[in-house]
């Protein structure tokens, strides 16, 4: 059986050069074209929001890093040399933003539960994030995400990144290697902590 991670990873944006169709769009925008970025703005905007939100918890502060990501990608197109996938250039310039803005936020704000998604609640990754082998034991999914939201506030910046970009989105250890600026050793023994204190804090769910 196919599970939702395989499924996230087979049609997640690769670690290559931007494709022809891209480049075109690339070097349009280059020209002052604000059409053309927008188109590369809707192909990306709904993904980029998503794991900004995942890292932040708050729809207001995803939705304003967002927008300041693609701001910052127009104003530096000219620096983008196609050595890696558009995709993984404005990621890397996302997660700079939101590693900035949550140490700079630092404990000043705490989880809504008000504010969490609607539909998460539905999404089987959440679940995974915390063991894909491992039964959750008296929680229904609601309490599940309640919590996991809150454990994922515990971790640092940079490990509640690399979760979210591979337990969440699906991105490939590389893929976030260049992301995040590291090598992939670094992002594998950051997943790995990351995942044993969640399961740590997780404890009394889970079998």
């Amino acid at each position: 059986m196919t599970t939702a991670r395989q499924t996230r990873e087979a049609t997640s944006p690769r670690a290559i050069g931007p494709s022809a169709e891209e480049t075109a769009l690339i070097d349009r925008a280059r020209e002052g074209d604000l059409d053309a970025f927008d188109v590369l703005v809707r192909q990306h905007q709904e993904r980029l929001y998503a794991t900004l939100y995942h890292v932040t918890s708050n729809h207001e502060d995803a939705a304003d890093l967002t927008q300041e990501t693609f701001i910052k990608a127009f104003r530096s197109l000219a620096r983008f040399r196609g050595q890696s996938s558009f995709f993984t250039w404005l990621y890397r310039i996302g997660v700079n933003k939101a590693i900035n803005f949550l140490k700079q936020r630092g404990n000043r704000r705490h989880l809504s539960l008000n504010d969490l998604d609607q539909h998460v609640e539905h999404d089987p990754a959440l679940v995974e994030m915390v063991s894909e082998d491992t039964p959750v034991r008296g929680a229904g999914l609601s309490e599940l995400q309640e919590r996991l939201n809150t454990a994922m506030q515990k971790l640092s910046e940079e490990h509640r990144m690399v979760v979210t970009l591979h337990d969440i989105q699906g991105l490939p250890h590389e893929q976030i290697s260049r992301i995040m600026g590291c090598n992939v050793g670094t992002v594998r023994s950051r997943l790995f902590y990351a995942r044993q204190q969640l399961q740590a804090h997780l404890s009394d769910l889970i079998a």
